[in-house]
């Protein structure tokens, strides 16, 4: 209540990314005065229960609802956001170089549909800032991804080199990690979802990925690749078969999109993403072809137009084995999380499950 009636005002009164900006380093700021995360997880954090917690690519969730990549870019906020409810959280995307991303304004707000449209351009401070981040970690309550992507300036013929060296810096701090090809704000990034530049790009992140888990000498850490919504039915068969024999460990569905069908805001012109509400549907509908597509033998993360719990429920049921939230916590707030996995809970039970495990890809059965 207190976001939504006082704090949701004030942000919604400034320029998005400023406000993005505060929140962040406020998150990171307060993170560090003594006592405050435990403060903060007493206000919003989430009480374990059996039937939400899940244990995927060798790691435990207490919850299967994350943070998605582009809210820390910079993973300065881990400590804070693992203190207000999420099960995990996603961090970036980062790129090797530090790169100041596209011209503002690049973050516009349409609040009649709830949604955002962002064409940041992977703004980060680079690998060796992320890595120096998360090396200051206090707070291991939840997983962290890192998600990594190439920088702006670098061909795609040599995209891979990008991908292996924020890996190569980074693969100490992350618990998993997330190939980023499907944002629609850096140029030619999308193709590299395709083809043999998909195979290329995927053979070494993986074998970079052996490479520091033979290292470490542990088993080597899961990595995921993020997709787009606005593939067709015979791209996406193609892209996901791909991704399924190169060996990763799953699949985020979905990015942001490049439609504007029945937006109505002022902003809806604007180039970018898309995220919120107008995604739904549509990162759902993708969800349940790549569940039907790999038969469910790869793990998927549902992504996009998250408000409720249903939204959330309803990707499960299509095949997603966890999901992640941001726009809605930007229209909602913290509160969300408490809200979100109180509601699957509920959802669980009238459908007389006992464990999300169970409810994953029900509606193909």
């Amino acid at each position: 209540m207190f976001y939504t009636s006082v704090l949701k005002p004030l942000f919604f009164k400034m320029d998005p990314e400023k406000a993005h900006h505060l929140v962040i380093d406020g998150l990171s700021s307060g993170a560090r005065v003594p006592g405050m995360t435990s403060i903060m997880h007493a206000m919003y954090g989430v009480s374990p229960s059996p039937e939400l917690s899940t244990e995927l690519f060798g790691l435990k969730f207490h919850h299967p609802i994350g943070l998605a990549a582009g809210l820390d870019k910079n993973g300065i906020a881990s400590d804070g956001f693992s203190s207000i409810g999420f099960g995990f959280a996603e961090v970036g995307t980062v790129t090797p170089k530090p790169q100041s991303g596209n011209e503002l304004p690049r973050l516009f707000r349409l609040p009649p549909e709830e949604a955002l449209i962002n064409r940041m351009g992977f703004n980060n401070n680079g690998v060796e800032a992320m890595a120096e981040s998360l090396s200051k970690r206090k707070i291991h309550r939840i997983p962290i991804a890192v998600n990594i992507g190439k920088n702006k300036l670098t061909p795609n013929e040599l995209a891979h080199e990008d991908y292996m060296a924020c890996i190569r810096t980074l693969y100490p701090y992350g618990d998993f990690f997330v190939v980023n090809i499907s944002s629609p704000n850096t140029q030619g990034l999308r193709d590299l979802q395709h083809g043999d530049e998909l195979r290329k790009l995927l053979g070494s992140v993986m074998d970079e990925m052996d490479r520091q888990g033979a290292a470490s000498k542990k088993a080597t850490k899961p990595i995921l690749v993020k997709i787009a919504p606005d593939m067709s039915d015979d791209e996406l068969a193609h892209t996901v078969s791909t991704i399924t024999e190169s060996g990763v460990s799953g699949i985020i569905a979905t990015n942001t999109t490049l439609s504007r069908d029945g937006l109505t805001h002022s902003h809806a012109g604007e180039a970018g993403g898309l995220s919120g509400k107008p995604l739904t549907e549509r990162s759902t509908e993708v969800i349940s072809n790549v569940y039907r597509l790999t038969r469910g033998q790869l793990p998927i993360i549902g992504s996009g137009g998250i408000f409720n719990a249903q939204d959330a429920y309803d990707k499960i049921r299509a095949g997603a084995s966890m999901v992640e939230v941001y726009t809605a916590l930007i229209y909602k707030g913290p509160g969300l999380l408490r809200e979100l996995t109180s509601g699957l809970k509920q959802c669980l039970r009238k459908d007389g499950f006992s464990s999300i495990a169970e409810a994953v890809g029900a509606d193909h059965r």
